[in-house]
Parts: C-alpha cells; sequence; structure tokens
C-alpha cells in the first residue's frame, strides 16, 4: 500500500486532482454568478469583482509565487495554498457580507497562484523525462474539467444545500486533498536553501526570466491562449442557433480536452513541446479563416477549441523541456500563472469590444492576429535559444 501511495502514477493524479479543487476557486463562483447577485442585491457592475479579484494575485505576484516555492519549498507552498483554500472556502460558506466575500477572494487568489504554481512543478519533479509530456497534458486539463463537472452538478448543490453548498463541498474537497498529500508528498532537502531575496533580487528575478528565452516562452505563449479562450467560451456560444447553445458552451471545452489528451499527447511523442503548441495555434488559425469565409458554426467553434487542446497541453509540457532545475521550473509556472491571470482578465473585455462594433471581420481577425503573434514569438524564442549557452532539457 505504501508502495502504491508513493508512485508517480498516483503523486500525479493526487496533484491534478488538488488543481481541479483550484480551478474551483473559479467555477464555484462563476457558475452561481446569477445566485450570487441576488442575494447581495444592488451591487451593479463591482459584483464582477467576485469572479475577477482572484485574478489579480495571478497577475501581480505570478513570479514572486515561482521565488517563494523555491524560498520555502514547492510541496510547503502547495500545502499552504491548500489548507487556506479550505479555511476561505470554510469562510464563504457562511455568505459574509459583500465586502467581505470581496475580501475572501482576494485571499483565494493567494491560495489559487500556490498551487497552480507548485502542483505542475511537483509533477515534472515526480515523473521521468519520457512521462512528462502526459502527465502535464493531463495537469492541462485542470481547468475545463473543475469547470464542466461544476456546471452539471451546481443546480442539484443548490437544491439540497442552498447557496453555501458549493462553497462547503470545495472546502471538504481542499481540506481532504490537503491532508492526503500532507502524508503522501516526500519531504524535500532543504539543505541548499538560498537566502531570502531583497526586494531589488525579486525584480531582477522578473527580468531574467521575462529575457530567458527558455523560462518565457510557455508563459508567452499562454498570454495568446487565455486571452481568447475563457472569451471564446462566453461569446461564441451566443452567435449559433439557440437550440444549439447549450451543445456548443459544453462541447467546446471538452473538445479541448479530448485533443489534448489524445492528439496531443500524440504528437508530444514525435515533437517538441513548442513544436506542438505552433500546430496548434496554426490549425486555429486555418479554422478561423474557415469562420472569416462561411461565418458561424457550432462544429467549427467546437473544431477551434480542438486545435487549441493541443496548446493547452504542451504549454504544460514545454515547462520541462526547456528548462532543467527546479527553480528555473518554478519561475516558468510562476510566469505561467501571472500571463494567464492577465489574459483572462483582458481578453473577455477587448473580445467584447470588437463584437460590439458589429463588423463581421472584427472577431475573427483579433483571434488570427492573436494567434499568429503567438507563433511569432514561439519561433523569435527559438532562435534566441538556439544561440543561447544555456541548453534545454530536450530540444527547443
Amino acid at each position: 500500500m505504501t508502495s502504491l501511495i508513493r508512485s508517480p502514477l498516483f503523486l500525479v493524479i493526487t496533484l491534478w486532482a488538488a488543481g481541479l479543487g483550484a480551478a474551483a476557486q473559479f467555477a464555484k463562483i462563476v457558475v452561481i454568478f446569477p445566485e450570487l447577485q441576488a442575494h447581495y442585491g444592488e451591487t451593479g457592475a463591482i459584483s464582477g469583482y467576485l469572479v475577477s479579484l482572484i485574478s489579480v494575485m495571478g497577475m501581480l505576484f505570478g513570479l514572486v509565487a515561482g521565488v517563494m516555492a523555491i524560498q520555502i519549498g514547492v510541496r510547503r507552498l502547495l500545502l499552504s495554498g491548500l489548507y487556506l483554500g479550505a479555511a476561505v472556502s470554510a469562510w464563504q460558506t457562511t455568505l459574509p457580507g459583500f465586502e467581505w466575500m470581496l475580501a475572501s477572494r482576494l485571499l483565494e487568489g493567494m491560495s489559487h497562484l500556490a498551487i497552480v504554481v507548485s502542483a505542475p512543478t511537483l509533477i515534472a519533479q515526480f515523473t521521468t523525462q519520457r512521462h512528462q509530456a502526459k502527465a502535464l497534458t493531463l495537469w492541462g486539463t485542470y481547468f475545463g474539467v473543475a469547470f464542466a463537472g461544476i456546471a452539471l452538478s451546481a443546480p442539484l448543490i443548490l437544491e439540497i444545500a442552498g447557496l453555501g453548498g458549493l462553497s462547503a463541498l470545495h472546502a471538504a474537497y481542499m481540506a481532504i486533498f490537503a491532508l492526503l498529500l500532507t502524508v503522501v508528498l516526500p519531504a524535500e532537502d532543504r539543505r541548499a536553501v538560498p537566502p531570502w531575496p531583497s526586494f531589488r533580487d525579486i525584480l531582477r528575478r522578473h527580468v531574467t526570466a521575462y529575457t530567458s528565452p527558455f523560462i518565457t516562452a510557455p508563459a508567452l505563449g499562454w498570454l495568446f491562449y487565455t486571452l481568447t479562450f475563457v472569451s471564446m467560451l462566453t461569446i461564441l456560444p451566443t452567435m449559433v442557433d439557440p437550440a444549439q447553445r447549450a451543445f456548443v458552451a459544453a462541447a467546446m471545452p471538452l473538445a479541448s480536452i479530448v485533443a489534448s489528451m489524445t492528439i496531443g499527447n500524440v504528437l508530444l511523442g514525435r515533437f517538441t513541446a513548442v513544436s506542438v503548441i505552433i500546430i496548434g495555434f496554426a490549425l486555429a488559425i486555418g479554422l478561423v479563416l474557415v469562420f472569416l469565409l462561411t461565418g458561424p458554426d457550432a462544429w467549427l467553434f467546437i473544431a477551434i477549441f480542438a486545435a487549441l487542446g493541443l496548446v493547452q497541453g504542451a504549454s504544460f509540457a514545454a515547462v520541462p523541456q526547456l528548462n532543467a532545475s527546479l527553480p528555473d521550473r518554478a519561475l516558468a509556472n510562476g510566469a505561467i500563472a501571472q500571463t494567464g491571470n492577465l489574459g483572462n482578465a483582458l481578453g473577455t473585455p477587448a473580445m467584447l469590444a470588437v463584437a460590439a462594433t458589429g463588423a463581421a471581420t472584427g472577431l475573427p481577425a483579433l483571434l488570427i492576429g492573436c494567434y499568429a503573434i503567438a507563433i511569432a514569438v514561439h519561433l523569435a524564442l527559438a532562435r534566441s535559444r538556439a544561440k543561447a549557452p544555456a541548453t534545454p532539457v530536450s530540444g527547443n
């Protein structure tokens, strides 16, 4: 039994399950957002901060979390995030006043950031190089799986347990996995811990990370992915026949997950992760060109998300391929958290503004522009890596 729970497969699945709890920190609010608005009354547009405040911590402190992982240990950062997340959700079960609920979302942002930086770093650490791509492709599905599960179960939970029911279940889930991972995660070697960095050191690490073609590559590609992913989930279903909207809204993220776990894994066995990312963006551009020429179509939108599924898994797989050391991987995952939250925050308003112009070419042009820039950035960084003295783990 001990050998089973300490096996890499069990650790990877358990860390992925902890990631579902992190994604649920978004989903548990998004799915019942209308009910929360009704509960808190006339809060107007400020009620949107119930969703977006959790992203603020990632936008501001994504790389700082990577630095923290190096200083206090990746295991300790993960467990801190899980225990904090359990405590915050338990408090939210009481449906505190609106201002206190907003404050709790900021705290929850700290918990979320700690988990999404440390869990994929540990997954890469516990798997052999041969299995890293598959393990991190699984990790890349955590957001879509959590949203789908909560969207399906929320109506029944609301009926049985009321508005605080989702938070109560989430608190229990986070606490269970915090305790489980406390037991099964092996202790870290803390004998060579560097001294705590000064504020200037932290700024210097930001510069180092974002000027390194190895550390920054997954994050910069991820920025353009997140600029469009959530916003398309919001907007594209409204462009199809009303009878198809519910199907399209559910099928798009599922198509992304299935493509990532199937075609994505096959491609990662033959090409570098960066190459798979570029293939995914290129396929998406081709499908968006079809959208531009033929107009909205439910299956076409699903196909676009399937293409983006290749980007989803390969972006996380690129982190250990490009960065051999644990500190660099932690910084790379911190940068992904930072650019991902930035993309989520900016993408939907930008796409809504373009859609509001009524121009038929506006939305496709924005998507094509984002994906073309992402490809150009990855190709430029690949050229930089070819000239750099550092050597990535495998390929460029």
